[in-house]
């Protein structure tokens, strides 16, 4: 069952166990992905509704105060309660194979919501510096101003992780694999290194999805992901969830969502929803070009190194066979070759300002493929210390592979490498 769906403290609506879904444990993901929701309405709908309203009406006076006193189930507002998002959570908890989930307005709002959940003035963090550059901020700067402290571990090397632990130390922030460059962490690794210190693993699953990774079977106790990338899939809307047991869902996260409002909208949760149902087949045709796509790169002459999980040549590629389902998901980056650090950023610009077929956006998880220059997008705002210690330099290019023709990607991509 999903989140608040049967918390008396979200003042949210059950569910009921009416659904197939929700009766046998034996269904796979792609039936999970499509059938998942709460209940149908009195009208017997068989695309879920979408709950356009910020307030639900209540019977009487008496059932409102029960409602929001949460001593009684009800929808009662949107900011915390509504039917359709309740239904996105619900589905991507069974995908992911958690018991509860919470919707959020983005990626990084969910990131917010984990951290003010369960950090506090006085805790310590263990972040592997190879995240998005925006999570690096959010903990490294924001949080620092309140009293949370984080230390940056490599991404690959357990022993930094362990070595990195406090008595305080309360959580651990993992992101596989990783942007742009792909590294992968080992889940269970670090699961036993974090229990064994009595703090929670949470896992960025964005890259994978449920439908090659499921990080919680893997011992993550937290799963993140930004549902405006893959889960969504088309690049429609912005969105965000965290994954993890009811308990947590229901004491430290939904308080601050009624409080904070990092709410998530009906109609983008809906958006999501849908997107959801063609998950399965989208990541296994896009990790499928993009498996393709990096072995093609790797014989270029003008490319120095490619950086993707399903390439042997990873360092991370047998682990990540394991933890992802056997693919390689749909994210690649590399490096073009270049004569000095001077040069690099030209070389990179060069190549993605001669493409005419992929978008120069810095998004990703669309069926559109994307090329971007990370050291001037996603993580333009760290320092160039801070990229370098990541891995992250001037000559690097991210593609995120969609679903056009390989062999237009290849020719469009060309126009840009044969040049420099």
């Amino acid at each position: 069952m999903s989140k608040h769906l049967d918390s008396k403290d979200s003042g949210s609506k059950p569910s009921g166990s009416n659904s197939a879904v929700d009766a046998s444990p034996a269904y796979h993901l792609d039936t999970l992905a499509v059938r998942a929701a709460v209940d149908k309405s009195q009208y017997g709908e068989n695309s879920e509704s979408l709950y356009l309203t910020s307030s639900f009406t209540q019977p009487d006076s008496q059932t409102a105060a029960r409602r929001f006193s949460g001593e009684e189930d009800g929808y009662i507002y949107s900011r915390f309660t509504n039917p359709t998002v309740a239904s996105m959570e619900k589905r991507l908890a069974l995908l992911e194979g958690s018991e509860a989930c919470i919707g959020t307005s983005s990626g990084m709002s969910a990131v917010l919501l984990l951290c003010m959940g369960l950090l506090k003035s006085g805790d310590h963090v263990v972040c592997s510096r190879s995240v998005f550059g925006s999570t690096i901020k959010l903990l490294g700067s924001e949080f620092a101003k309140f009293g949370v402290e984080t230390t940056f571990v490599s991404q690959t090397d357990t022993k930094e992780w362990k070595d990195a632990v406090r008595a305080n130390t309360k959580l651990f922030f993992a992101e596989t694999p990783t942007n742009p460059l792909t590294e992968v962490c080992d889940i269970k690794a670090l699961s036993a290194i974090a229990h064994a210190s009595k703090a929670l693993l949470a896992v960025d699953n964005c890259f994978c999805t449920p439908a090659l990774q499921r990080p919680i079977l893997l011992g993550a106790d937290l799963v993140i992901h930004s549902g405006t990338k893959y889960l969504d899939g088309q690049g429609r809307v912005v969105a965000g969830a965290i994954c993890a047991s009811e308990q947590l869902v229901r004491e430290k996260f939904i308080p601050v969502m009624r409080s904070a409002g990092m709410s998530l909208s009906p109609f983008n949760a809906w958006v999501v929803l849908k997107g959801m149902e063609t998950l399965g087949i989208r990541m296994k045709a896009q990790s499928e070009q993009a498996l393709s796509f990096a072995t093609w790169l790797q014989t270029h002459p003008k490319v120095s190194k490619v950086y993707y999980p399903g390439l042997t040549s990873h360092p991370q590629h047998e682990l990540a066979m394991k933890q992802q389902s056997g693919m390689g998901g749909a994210v690649l980056s590399f490096d073009v070759k270049a004569s000095s650090p001077q040069d690099a950023r030209q070389k990179a610009f060069a190549v993605i300002d001669k493409t005419e077929l992929m978008s120069v956006t810095a998004n990703l998880g669309d069926v559109k493929t994307i090329i971007t220059h990370p050291p001037s997008t996603s993580h333009g705002r760290l320092t160039e210390e801070q990229r370098h210690l990541a891995g992250i330099e001037q000559n690097l290019i991210r593609i995120a592979v969609g679903l056009e023709h390989l062999d237009d990607l290849k020719r469009d991509l060309s126009l840009g490498l044969d040049a420099i």
